[in-house]
């Protein structure tokens, strides 16, 4: 495979120096297929030049690696691993160590845009992104908060979908495989009336695997305390999902315009909300985006102006039977499960809670460049942007739907009326909002032959939690013309969420106003050795210190926990042959508790991959990958069974004749039928897990996929 992992830094190719002795014709003669990147520092540039640990997918590597979603393109990536949320089974990027249920330390981005959920600072629930419409990815892992401020804590992903040229004309496509999952996609890319435009519709839909089933969940437990036999174990995790995907990208000289529709129709909530098993609950996603954005390259002489605007408006709900027909579950006097006093309610169709929103977010941001100082290319930006949110939810337990004071001693009936809690007191969140204000500054400085130095300072000021300052300083030489040797340093927050500030009515977690963000500093070296124009090679060794990391006490969001980290990520690309291309990475990370010195759970300790791409006759070809995750260890208070390490094996077959307009790919992943699981948590009140066996990913599957290009 032809992924590109080029780790150096920047400097300012609107000035007169570079980085490189040598002529700018020099460095494109030595690396004639360099990738262009804006994610390091705003500014579009190789990625050998920019001041970050950079990695770029391109909409080539995504085909001939048979990824059919963001996630498994991403698991190629070294230090990034994908991993399942316990809550809903969302998927999540555990990174260097940094592992948490609703991966908001992660900052996902869509043409430059936050693409998020106000709720729980992460992505929209039961998000899934097909790979149809995409361009390119581009990554960086490490800090990015003093160029995109909020929650670029671990990493940055930004996706960029494909324009009018990519597209040139009309594609669609389908794909059908295992599980009953079909896709359907259709793009067209033309000129009208002046202005580029990129159309794009992808759908998918899935029953999920029937055969990652759980034996027990905390029905089963609570069955065993309360001489009920109401679990629905054994029985499937609940993964269907049927959503659709509709682009609009228009370009006319300095005006670029997006719209978006991205809508999951229905899925599953995987174990369950409460991880006692759902088959019938279901949530649903409407997130539309508007985006617009005007550049006038010659403002004044030197002077480059960009103004962007992004507006979202975001519908979710969920429908949790968060315990089945004939649970009986201690209702405390406020009318909540497991608060104190109040009585044994039966819930005979089952304890239903509905929670929803409606999300407002819109974002405004000025960029200025310069380049008239001599070695230096300047940066500016500022802006604001808002983030409203209205609670809405219906159920049938809680505070105005039950009165725990007047419930008997005996067991009591709740049938599966539904109260509506939305616009009361009652609700599980009040009306929320935040409003925002920054500024940054950046400067790239030649400052001599072979040496740059880039630094920049982001200062955000948010009307609910404060002010916070996040610097950024990258330090690099060029050592040999094939060797560059980079020092980083950087600072970024993660904002805490609506959940972890407002949730309230809530028997198992409660919100805090009072939170401070969580921060990270982080010191990382890099070398960039390519032995030969056929090999590149990349080691990466970082250290890192996490404070103020948000986590519930007593069933209240607190800044709790401290956590450290090091290690390193080696990244190799060889074109070993004409046809032959081979990359694989390794990547090992040590965090513990700083106050405790524990390992943090749940997160691989070491990840390693290999990814082959041969070309065969007949314009086809042969991927084979596979990716090992291992040395993940359980929290100190869980007694189980150590987490099992595993390998996924994926193979991709693909034939694109250039005689032909179809094109198609037979794909097979986890060829080997593996059975691979996520790691669940352990309740140290419950004195085990709640799925004692951790959450199985899917068993083997295939498909078989085909396009058609009209205009060739």
């Amino acid at each position: 495979m032809s992924y590109r992992f080029i780790l150096v830094v920047t400097c300012g190719l609107a000035s007169s120096s570079h980085l490189w002795a040598g002529p700018e014709e020099d460095i494109l003669l030595l690396y004639p297929n360099e990738e262009i990147v804006n994610i390091a520092t705003g500014t579009s540039k190789p990625i050998h030049l920019a001041p970050s640990v950079a990695s770029v997918i391109t909409a080539n590597d995504i085909k001939a690696s048979g990824a059919r979603t963001l996630e498994e393109a991403l698991e190629y990536v070294p230090g990034i691993h994908s991993s399942i949320s316990f809550n809903r089974h969302d998927s999540i990027f555990s990174i260097r160590g940094i592992h948490t249920d609703n991966d908001p330390q992660t900052l996902f981005l869509i043409n430059g845009i936050p693409y998020s959920d106000s709720f729980t600072g992460g992505r929209p629930q039961s998000f899934r992104l097909g790979v149809e419409n995409i361009s390119r990815i581009e990554i960086i892992r490490g800090p990015g908060s003093a160029v995109y401020g909020a929650d670029a804590l671990s990493s940055v992903i930004n996706v960029i979908t494909k324009d009018a040229d990519e597209m040139a004309g009309s594609t669609v496509g389908v794909r059908h495989g295992s599980f009953n999952s079909n896709n359907l996609w259709a793009q067209h890319g033309g000129n009208y009336g002046g202005w580029d435009t990129a159309i794009s519709f992808e759908y998918f839909k899935t029953d999920g695997d029937d055969g990652r089933v759980i034996d027990s969940d905390l029905q089963t437990i609570f069955d065993g305390r309360f001489n009920t036999s109401a679990t629905l174990a054994p029985h499937a995790t609940s993964t269907y999902t049927t959503q659709h995907n509709t682009s609009l990208n228009l370009s006319k000289g300095k005006w670029n315009v997006w719209l978006n529709s991205w809508v999951v129709d229905e899925a599953g909530v995987g174990p369950g909300a409460t991880q006692a098993l759902d088959p019938v609950g279901r949530q649903e996603t409407t997130h539309n985006t508007f985006a617009i954005n005007y550049e006038e390259s010659n403002l004044a002489p030197q002077l480059n102006w960009k103004v962007h605007l992004d507006y979202h408006l975001i519908d979710k709900q969920a429908y949790f039977q968060l315990f089945p027909p004939g649970a009986v579950i201690p209702i405390g006097n406020d009318g909540n499960a497991f608060t104190s006093g109040g009585g044994r309610v039966l819930f005979s169709e089952g304890m239903h809670g509905n929670p929803g929103g409606d999300m407002e977010q819109l974002q405004l941001e000025n960029s200025f460049t310069y380049s008239g100082f001599n070695k230096h290319l300047l940066r500016l930006a500022f802006g604001g942007g808002f983030d409203d949110l209205t609670a809405k939810e219906t159920s049938n337990f809680g505070p105005g739907t039950i009165d725990g004071t007047q419930l008997g001693s005996g067991i009591n009936v709740i049938n599966g009326q539904l109260t509506s809690k939305t616009n009361t007191a009652n609700s599980f969140m009040p009306p929320s909002n935040r409003k925002l204000h920054f500024i940054s500054l950046q400067d790239e400085w030649s400052f001599a032959p072979d040496w740059e130095l880039t630094t920049g300072v982001r200062h955000d000021n948010y009307s609910d939690f404060g002010t916070t300052t996040n610097p950024r300083m990258a330090l690099v030489w060029a050592t040999r013309y094939n060797l560059t040797t980079k020092m980083l340093y950087g600072r970024a927050f993660r904002a805490p969420s609506f959940n972890e500030l407002y949730l309230t009515n809530n028997p198992a977690a409660t919100g805090n106003p009072n939170l401070a963000p969580e921060t990270i500093d982080v010191a990382e070296l890099v070398f960039d050795y390519r032995p030969t124009f056929d090999l590149r090679s990349v080691v990466n060794i970082y250290r890192y210190e996490l404070d103020d990391l948000i986590d519930y006490v007593s069933g209240v969001s607190q800044n709790i926990n401290d956590q450290e980290g090091h290690g390193f990520e080696m990244d190799v690309s060889w074109h070993a042959a004409t046809k032959l291309d081979i990359h694989t990475n390794f990547a090992w990370q040590h965090s513990e508790d700083s106050r405790t010195g524990d390992i943090i759970p749940d997160a691989p300790g070491r990840q390693a991959s290999l990814a082959v791409r041969y070309k065969l006759a007949n314009s086809c070809s042969l991927a084979p990958q596979a990716n090992w995750v291992g040395d993940r260890v359980r929290a100190t208070n869980d007694p189980r069974a150590a987490i099992a390490d595993y390998t996924l094996v994926d193979v991709t077959y693909r034939c694109t004749p250039s005689s032909s307009p179809i094109e198609w790919a037979l794909s097979v992943r986890n060829a080997f039928d593996k059975d691979a699981r996520e790691p669940s948590p352990y309740y140290s009140n419950l004195g085990r897990a709640r799925i004692e066996k951790d959450f199985p990913l899917e068993g083997r599957n295939v498909y078989i996929e085909a396009i058609y290009h009209f205009d060739q």
